[in-house]
Protein backbone atom coordinates (compact mmCIF):
# COMPACT_ATOMS: atom_id res chain seq x y z
CA UNK A 1 0.00 0.00 0.00
CA UNK A 2 3.05 2.30 0.22
CA UNK A 3 2.73 3.18 -3.46
CA UNK A 4 -0.78 4.60 -2.95
CA UNK A 5 -0.04 8.20 -2.14
CA UNK A 6 -3.71 9.08 -1.64
CA UNK A 7 -3.60 7.05 1.57
CA UNK A 8 -0.59 8.97 2.90
CA UNK A 9 -1.93 12.39 1.93
CA UNK A 10 -5.41 12.81 0.37
CA UNK A 11 -4.60 16.53 -0.11
CA UNK A 12 -1.72 15.75 -2.50
CA UNK A 13 -2.29 17.57 -5.82
CA UNK A 14 0.86 16.70 -7.77
CA UNK A 15 3.45 13.93 -7.70
CA UNK A 16 6.18 12.29 -9.73
CA UNK A 17 6.47 8.61 -10.52
CA UNK A 18 8.17 6.02 -12.71
CA UNK A 19 6.28 4.10 -15.37
CA UNK A 20 6.31 0.35 -14.69
CA UNK A 21 4.05 -0.84 -17.49
CA UNK A 22 2.42 0.37 -20.71
CA UNK A 23 -0.67 -1.40 -21.97
CA UNK A 24 -3.83 -1.24 -24.08
CA UNK A 25 -7.31 -2.25 -22.97
CA UNK A 26 -9.42 -4.54 -25.22
CA UNK A 27 -11.34 -1.47 -26.41
CA UNK A 28 -8.10 0.18 -27.54
CA UNK A 29 -7.73 2.57 -24.59
CA UNK A 30 -4.05 3.02 -23.62
CA UNK A 31 -3.04 2.81 -19.97
CA UNK A 32 0.03 2.95 -17.75
CA UNK A 33 0.91 1.47 -14.35
CA UNK A 34 3.15 3.57 -12.11
CA UNK A 35 5.47 2.71 -9.24
CA UNK A 36 3.37 5.07 -7.10
CA UNK A 37 0.29 7.19 -7.66
CA UNK A 38 -1.96 9.80 -6.09
CA UNK A 39 -4.85 8.79 -8.38
CA UNK A 40 -7.60 7.02 -6.44
CA UNK A 41 -9.10 4.11 -8.48
CA UNK A 42 -12.82 3.50 -8.61
CA UNK A 43 -13.90 1.40 -5.64
CA UNK A 44 -15.95 1.24 -2.47
CA UNK A 45 -18.73 3.34 -3.96
CA UNK A 46 -16.35 6.23 -4.75
CA UNK A 47 -15.53 7.22 -8.36
CA UNK A 48 -11.92 7.49 -9.44
CA UNK A 49 -9.79 10.60 -9.61
CA UNK A 50 -9.17 12.30 -12.94
CA UNK A 51 -6.39 14.64 -14.02
CA UNK A 52 -3.24 14.47 -16.15
CA UNK A 53 -0.10 12.36 -16.49
CA UNK A 54 2.69 13.99 -18.45
CA UNK A 55 0.22 16.43 -19.95
CA UNK A 56 -2.08 13.63 -21.18
CA UNK A 57 -5.59 13.51 -19.75
CA UNK A 58 -6.40 10.60 -17.43
CA UNK A 59 -9.94 9.47 -18.30
CA UNK A 60 -10.34 6.56 -15.87
CA UNK A 61 -8.46 4.80 -13.08
CA UNK A 62 -9.16 1.18 -12.13
CA UNK A 63 -7.45 -1.56 -10.15
CA UNK A 64 -6.88 -4.81 -12.05
CA UNK A 65 -5.10 -7.73 -10.36
CA UNK A 66 -3.39 -5.40 -7.90
CA UNK A 67 -2.24 -2.95 -10.59
CA UNK A 68 -3.68 0.57 -10.71
CA UNK A 69 -4.27 1.27 -14.39
CA UNK A 70 -4.35 4.91 -15.44
CA UNK A 71 -6.41 4.93 -18.64
CA UNK A 72 -5.33 7.76 -20.91
CA UNK A 73 -6.88 9.89 -23.63
CA UNK A 74 -3.82 9.24 -25.81
CA UNK A 75 -0.83 6.88 -25.58
CA UNK A 76 2.09 7.90 -23.39
CA UNK A 77 5.42 7.71 -25.29
CA UNK A 78 7.38 4.71 -24.02
CA UNK A 79 10.55 6.74 -23.74
CA UNK A 80 8.90 8.65 -20.87
CA UNK A 81 10.23 6.74 -17.86
CA UNK A 82 9.63 9.51 -15.33
CA UNK A 83 6.30 11.29 -15.33
CA UNK A 84 4.55 14.08 -13.46
CA UNK A 85 0.97 13.64 -12.36
CA UNK A 86 -1.64 16.20 -11.45
CA UNK A 87 -4.96 15.43 -9.74
CA UNK A 88 -8.20 17.21 -10.61
CA UNK A 89 -8.35 18.70 -7.12
CA UNK A 90 -11.93 20.11 -7.16
CA UNK A 91 -13.18 16.63 -8.15
CA UNK A 92 -11.05 14.93 -5.49
CA UNK A 93 -12.14 17.31 -2.72
CA UNK A 94 -15.79 16.94 -3.78
CA UNK A 95 -15.46 13.17 -3.40
CA UNK A 96 -13.80 13.63 -0.01
CA UNK A 97 -16.70 15.81 1.17
CA UNK A 98 -19.39 13.47 -0.14
CA UNK A 99 -17.77 10.27 1.14
CA UNK A 100 -17.05 11.61 4.61
CA UNK A 101 -20.55 13.10 4.66
CA UNK A 102 -21.93 9.66 3.91
CA UNK A 103 -20.08 8.21 6.89
CA UNK A 104 -21.50 10.93 9.14
CA UNK A 105 -25.05 10.61 7.81
CA UNK A 106 -25.02 6.80 8.00
CA UNK A 107 -23.76 6.94 11.59
CA UNK A 108 -26.50 9.47 12.38
CA UNK A 109 -29.15 7.08 11.06
CA UNK A 110 -27.80 4.42 13.40
CA UNK A 111 -27.64 6.84 16.35
CA UNK A 112 -31.15 8.29 15.86
CA UNK A 113 -33.13 5.40 14.35
CA UNK A 114 -30.95 2.32 14.80
CA UNK A 115 -30.96 1.93 11.00
CA UNK A 116 -27.84 0.67 9.25
CA UNK A 117 -26.74 1.60 5.74
CA UNK A 118 -26.72 -1.35 3.32
CA UNK A 119 -25.64 0.44 0.11
CA UNK A 120 -23.89 3.64 -0.93
CA UNK A 121 -23.47 5.35 -4.29
CA UNK A 122 -21.55 8.55 -5.00
CA UNK A 123 -22.88 9.90 -8.27
CA UNK A 124 -21.88 12.90 -10.35
CA UNK A 125 -24.79 15.01 -9.09
CA UNK A 126 -26.22 13.24 -6.04
CA UNK A 127 -25.22 10.79 -3.32
CA UNK A 128 -27.50 8.01 -2.10
CA UNK A 129 -27.52 5.54 0.76
CA UNK A 130 -29.94 2.66 1.18
CA UNK A 131 -31.00 2.50 4.83
CA UNK A 132 -32.61 -0.52 6.45
CA UNK A 133 -35.96 1.07 7.25
CA UNK A 134 -39.57 0.34 6.31
CA UNK A 135 -40.46 4.02 6.21
CA UNK A 136 -38.98 7.43 6.97
CA UNK A 137 -40.97 10.44 8.18
CA UNK A 138 -40.06 14.08 7.64
CA UNK A 139 -39.53 14.50 11.38
CA UNK A 140 -37.16 11.52 11.52
CA UNK A 141 -35.19 12.78 8.50
CA UNK A 142 -34.83 16.19 10.16
CA UNK A 143 -33.55 14.59 13.38
CA UNK A 144 -30.95 12.55 11.50
CA UNK A 145 -29.88 15.56 9.44
CA UNK A 146 -29.59 17.75 12.54
CA UNK A 147 -27.27 15.27 14.27
CA UNK A 148 -25.12 14.92 11.13
CA UNK A 149 -24.67 18.68 10.87
CA UNK A 150 -23.90 18.96 14.57
CA UNK A 151 -21.03 16.51 14.07
CA UNK A 152 -19.85 18.64 11.13
CA UNK A 153 -19.96 21.87 13.14
CA UNK A 154 -18.08 20.29 16.04
CA UNK A 155 -15.20 19.94 13.58
CA UNK A 156 -14.15 16.58 14.94
CA UNK A 157 -10.98 14.96 13.62
CA UNK A 158 -11.28 12.28 10.93
CA UNK A 159 -8.53 9.69 11.15
CA UNK A 160 -8.00 7.17 8.35
CA UNK A 161 -5.37 4.47 8.93
CA UNK A 162 -4.54 0.82 8.52
CA UNK A 163 -5.04 -1.17 11.71
CA UNK A 164 -3.80 -4.41 13.19
CA UNK A 165 -6.06 -7.34 14.01
CA UNK A 166 -5.70 -6.51 17.70
CA UNK A 167 -6.76 -2.90 17.17
CA UNK A 168 -9.64 -4.00 14.94
CA UNK A 169 -10.98 -6.33 17.60
CA UNK A 170 -11.37 -3.42 20.04
CA UNK A 171 -13.11 -1.04 17.64
CA UNK A 172 -16.94 -0.65 17.62
CA UNK A 173 -17.17 -1.05 13.84
CA UNK A 174 -20.39 0.00 12.12
CA UNK A 175 -19.89 -2.88 9.68
CA UNK A 176 -17.47 -5.72 9.11
CA UNK A 177 -14.61 -5.18 6.63
CA UNK A 178 -14.94 -6.75 3.18
CA UNK A 179 -11.23 -7.73 3.10
CA UNK A 180 -9.15 -9.83 5.46
CA UNK A 181 -5.84 -7.95 5.21
CA UNK A 182 -4.66 -4.36 4.82
CA UNK A 183 -7.77 -3.22 6.65
CA UNK A 184 -8.15 0.53 6.80
CA UNK A 185 -10.58 2.21 9.17
CA UNK A 186 -11.95 5.74 9.00
CA UNK A 187 -12.50 7.01 12.54
CA UNK A 188 -14.58 9.90 13.86
CA UNK A 189 -13.85 9.53 17.58
CA UNK A 190 -16.79 8.53 19.77
CA UNK A 191 -19.12 8.50 16.74
CA UNK A 192 -18.15 6.33 13.78
CA UNK A 193 -15.63 3.55 13.10
CA UNK A 194 -15.95 2.49 9.48
CA UNK A 195 -13.77 0.13 7.40
CA UNK A 196 -13.18 2.15 4.22
CA UNK A 197 -10.58 2.64 1.51
CA UNK A 198 -11.81 6.02 0.26
CA UNK A 199 -10.36 9.50 0.57
CA UNK A 200 -11.56 11.78 3.37
CA UNK A 201 -10.80 15.23 4.76
CA UNK A 202 -8.91 15.67 8.02
CA UNK A 203 -11.83 17.12 10.00
CA UNK A 204 -15.62 16.96 9.83
CA UNK A 205 -15.87 20.74 9.37
CA UNK A 206 -14.46 20.36 5.85
CA UNK A 207 -17.44 18.23 4.86
CA UNK A 208 -19.63 21.33 4.95
CA UNK A 209 -23.42 21.25 5.26
CA UNK A 210 -25.19 17.91 4.85
CA UNK A 211 -28.65 18.15 3.31
CA UNK A 212 -31.14 15.33 2.72
CA UNK A 213 -33.09 16.25 -0.41
CA UNK A 214 -35.38 13.25 -0.75
CA UNK A 215 -36.06 9.57 -0.15
CA UNK A 216 -38.06 6.69 -1.62
CA UNK A 217 -38.76 3.01 -1.13
CA UNK A 218 -36.19 0.84 -2.87
CA UNK A 219 -35.99 -2.96 -2.70
CA UNK A 220 -37.39 -3.18 0.79
CA UNK A 221 -35.29 -0.32 2.19
CA UNK A 222 -35.33 3.47 2.08
CA UNK A 223 -33.05 5.13 -0.48
CA UNK A 224 -31.97 8.53 0.85
CA UNK A 225 -30.60 11.17 -1.55
CA UNK A 226 -28.39 13.87 -0.08
CA UNK A 227 -25.70 16.44 -0.83
CA UNK A 228 -22.66 17.65 1.11
CA UNK A 229 -20.37 20.65 1.06
CA UNK A 230 -20.08 22.62 -2.16
CA UNK A 231 -22.77 20.48 -3.78
CA UNK A 232 -25.22 21.37 -1.00
CA UNK A 233 -24.35 25.07 -1.26
CA UNK A 234 -24.75 25.04 -5.05
CA UNK A 235 -28.11 23.30 -4.68
CA UNK A 236 -29.22 25.87 -2.11
CA UNK A 237 -28.16 28.71 -4.40
CA UNK A 238 -30.11 27.28 -7.36
CA UNK A 239 -33.22 26.75 -5.27
CA UNK A 240 -32.96 30.17 -3.63
CA UNK A 241 -32.81 31.85 -7.05
CA UNK A 242 -35.80 29.79 -8.19
CA UNK A 243 -37.72 30.67 -5.04
CA UNK A 244 -36.94 34.34 -5.48
CA UNK A 245 -38.14 34.23 -9.09
CA UNK A 246 -41.35 32.46 -8.08
CA UNK A 247 -42.13 34.95 -5.31
CA UNK A 248 -41.58 37.79 -7.78
CA UNK A 249 -43.67 36.20 -10.53
CA UNK A 250 -46.54 35.23 -8.23
CA UNK A 251 -46.33 38.39 -6.12
CA UNK A 252 -46.34 36.27 -2.97
CA UNK A 253 -44.07 36.03 0.03
CA UNK A 254 -42.29 32.77 0.79
CA UNK A 255 -44.77 31.72 3.52
CA UNK A 256 -47.70 32.11 1.08
CA UNK A 257 -45.95 30.58 -1.93
CA UNK A 258 -47.15 26.99 -1.50
CA UNK A 259 -50.75 28.15 -0.99
CA UNK A 260 -50.51 30.40 -4.06
CA UNK A 261 -49.13 27.59 -6.22
CA UNK A 262 -51.87 25.21 -5.03
CA UNK A 263 -54.49 27.81 -5.89
CA UNK A 264 -53.05 28.20 -9.39
CA UNK A 265 -53.00 24.43 -9.89
CA UNK A 266 -56.65 24.20 -8.84
CA UNK A 267 -57.59 27.05 -11.17
CA UNK A 268 -55.70 25.41 -14.02
CA UNK A 269 -57.53 22.12 -13.53
CA UNK A 270 -60.85 23.95 -13.47
CA UNK A 271 -59.99 25.86 -16.64
CA UNK A 272 -58.81 22.65 -18.30
CA UNK A 273 -62.10 20.93 -17.49
CA UNK A 274 -64.08 23.94 -18.75
CA UNK A 275 -62.07 24.08 -21.98
CA UNK A 276 -62.53 20.36 -22.58
CA UNK A 277 -66.28 20.78 -22.10
CA UNK A 278 -66.38 23.72 -24.52
CA UNK A 279 -64.26 21.83 -27.05
CA UNK A 280 -66.62 18.86 -26.84
CA UNK A 281 -69.56 21.16 -27.45
CA UNK A 282 -67.82 22.72 -30.45
CA UNK A 283 -66.94 19.31 -31.84
CA UNK A 284 -70.54 18.15 -31.42
CA UNK A 285 -71.70 21.18 -33.39
CA UNK A 286 -69.05 20.53 -36.02
CA UNK A 287 -70.12 16.90 -36.27
CA UNK A 288 -73.71 17.99 -36.90
CA UNK A 289 -72.49 20.43 -39.56
CA UNK A 290 -70.45 17.71 -41.26
CA UNK A 291 -73.46 15.37 -41.27
CA UNK A 292 -75.57 18.08 -42.85
CA UNK A 293 -73.09 18.14 -45.74
CA UNK A 294 -72.87 14.34 -46.04
CA UNK A 295 -73.09 12.86 -49.54
CA UNK A 296 -75.53 9.94 -50.01
CA UNK A 297 -73.79 6.87 -51.37
CA UNK A 298 -76.29 4.02 -51.76
CA UNK A 299 -77.44 3.34 -48.18
CA UNK A 300 -74.37 5.11 -46.70
CA UNK A 301 -73.86 8.77 -45.84
CA UNK A 302 -70.32 9.79 -46.77
CA UNK A 303 -68.68 12.48 -44.63
CA UNK A 304 -65.40 13.64 -46.17
CA UNK A 305 -63.24 16.49 -44.82
CA UNK A 306 -59.67 17.82 -44.81
CA UNK A 307 -58.11 20.12 -42.18
CA UNK A 308 -54.73 21.76 -41.73
CA UNK A 309 -52.79 21.09 -38.52
CA UNK A 310 -55.47 19.09 -36.78
CA UNK A 311 -54.40 16.37 -34.34
CA UNK A 312 -55.23 12.71 -34.73
CA UNK A 313 -57.02 12.88 -31.38
CA UNK A 314 -59.36 15.55 -32.74
CA UNK A 315 -60.01 13.47 -35.86
CA UNK A 316 -60.90 10.52 -33.63
CA UNK A 317 -63.25 12.60 -31.49
CA UNK A 318 -65.03 14.02 -34.53
CA UNK A 319 -65.39 10.60 -36.15
CA UNK A 320 -66.83 9.09 -32.98
CA UNK A 321 -69.33 11.96 -32.64
CA UNK A 322 -70.40 11.68 -36.29
CA UNK A 323 -70.85 7.90 -36.21
CA UNK A 324 -72.62 8.12 -32.85
CA UNK A 325 -75.16 10.57 -34.33
CA UNK A 326 -75.51 8.65 -37.60
CA UNK A 327 -75.15 4.85 -37.59
CA UNK A 328 -75.15 4.86 -41.42
CA UNK A 329 -72.23 7.31 -41.75
CA UNK A 330 -68.74 6.71 -43.10
CA UNK A 331 -66.04 9.26 -42.25
CA UNK A 332 -63.03 9.86 -44.47
CA UNK A 333 -60.91 12.45 -42.62
CA UNK A 334 -57.44 13.86 -43.27
CA UNK A 335 -55.16 16.37 -41.55
CA UNK A 336 -52.35 18.07 -43.48
CA UNK A 337 -49.05 19.12 -41.93
CA UNK A 338 -45.47 17.88 -41.83
CA UNK A 339 -47.10 14.48 -42.01
CA UNK A 340 -50.34 13.56 -43.74
CA UNK A 341 -52.70 11.81 -41.31
CA UNK A 342 -55.82 9.97 -42.37
CA UNK A 343 -58.66 8.37 -40.43
CA UNK A 344 -61.53 6.23 -41.65
CA UNK A 345 -64.53 5.33 -39.47
CA UNK A 346 -68.03 3.87 -39.89
CA UNK A 347 -71.31 3.70 -38.00
CA UNK A 348 -72.87 0.52 -36.63
CA UNK A 349 -75.14 0.00 -39.65
CA UNK A 350 -72.22 -0.02 -42.10
CA UNK A 351 -70.52 -3.36 -42.75
CA UNK A 352 -67.55 -2.11 -44.75
CA UNK A 353 -64.11 -2.79 -43.12
CA UNK A 354 -62.29 0.48 -42.49
CA UNK A 355 -58.98 -1.24 -41.73
CA UNK A 356 -58.94 -2.79 -45.22
CA UNK A 357 -59.83 0.56 -46.79
CA UNK A 358 -56.92 2.16 -44.91
CA UNK A 359 -54.55 -0.63 -45.95
CA UNK A 360 -55.46 -0.04 -49.62
CA UNK A 361 -54.96 3.73 -49.29
CA UNK A 362 -51.73 4.05 -47.27
CA UNK A 363 -49.40 3.03 -50.16
CA UNK A 364 -50.25 6.36 -51.84
CA UNK A 365 -48.34 8.19 -49.08
CA UNK A 366 -45.82 5.47 -48.10
CA UNK A 367 -47.73 5.34 -44.84
CA UNK A 368 -48.21 3.09 -41.89
CA UNK A 369 -51.20 2.55 -39.66
CA UNK A 370 -53.79 0.14 -38.41
CA UNK A 371 -57.06 -0.27 -36.64
CA UNK A 372 -60.18 -2.41 -36.78
CA UNK A 373 -63.21 -2.70 -39.08
CA UNK A 374 -64.94 0.20 -37.30
CA UNK A 375 -62.06 2.71 -37.12
CA UNK A 376 -58.61 2.81 -38.66
CA UNK A 377 -55.95 5.47 -38.80
CA UNK A 378 -52.48 6.08 -40.14
CA UNK A 379 -50.05 8.56 -41.55
CA UNK A 380 -47.35 9.09 -44.10
CA UNK A 381 -45.48 11.55 -46.26
CA UNK A 382 -47.47 14.34 -47.97
CA UNK A 383 -46.63 12.96 -51.41
CA UNK A 384 -50.14 13.73 -52.71
CA UNK A 385 -52.65 16.37 -51.60
CA UNK A 386 -55.01 15.16 -48.92
CA UNK A 387 -57.98 15.66 -51.25
CA UNK A 388 -56.45 13.28 -53.80
CA UNK A 389 -55.82 10.63 -51.12
CA UNK A 390 -59.43 10.83 -49.87
CA UNK A 391 -60.72 10.78 -53.45
CA UNK A 392 -58.85 7.50 -53.95
CA UNK A 393 -60.38 6.09 -50.76
CA UNK A 394 -63.80 7.27 -51.86
CA UNK A 395 -63.49 5.39 -55.19
CA UNK A 396 -62.49 2.23 -53.33
CA UNK A 397 -65.48 2.73 -51.05
CA UNK A 398 -67.87 3.11 -54.00
CA UNK A 399 -66.50 -0.06 -55.60
CA UNK A 400 -67.03 -1.98 -52.33
CA UNK A 401 -70.61 -0.75 -52.10
CA UNK A 402 -71.39 -1.75 -55.69
CA UNK A 403 -69.98 -5.21 -55.06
Amino acid sequence: MNNRLYYDDPYLHTFEASVLKWGTEPDGTPYVVLDRTAFYPTGGGQPCDLGELGGIRVIDVVEVDGDIRHRLEAPLPQERQQIAGQIDWPRRFDHMQQHAGQHILSASFVEVLGAETVAFHLGRDYVTIDVRLDELSIQQAEQVEALANRIVLENRPIEARFVTDAELALMPLCKQPTVSENIRVVIIPDFDYNPCGGTHPARTGEVGPIKIIGWERHRGNIRVTFLCGWRALADYSRKHLLLRELTRTLSAGEPELAEQVQRLVTEREQLKAALEEKETQLLEGEAQSLLAQAVPLSDVRLVKAVWAGRSMQQLQQLAKLVTAQAADAVCLFAAEGDKLQILFARGEQVALPMNQLLKDTLPLIDGKGGGNPALAQGGGAPILPAEAVLAHACRLLEESIRV
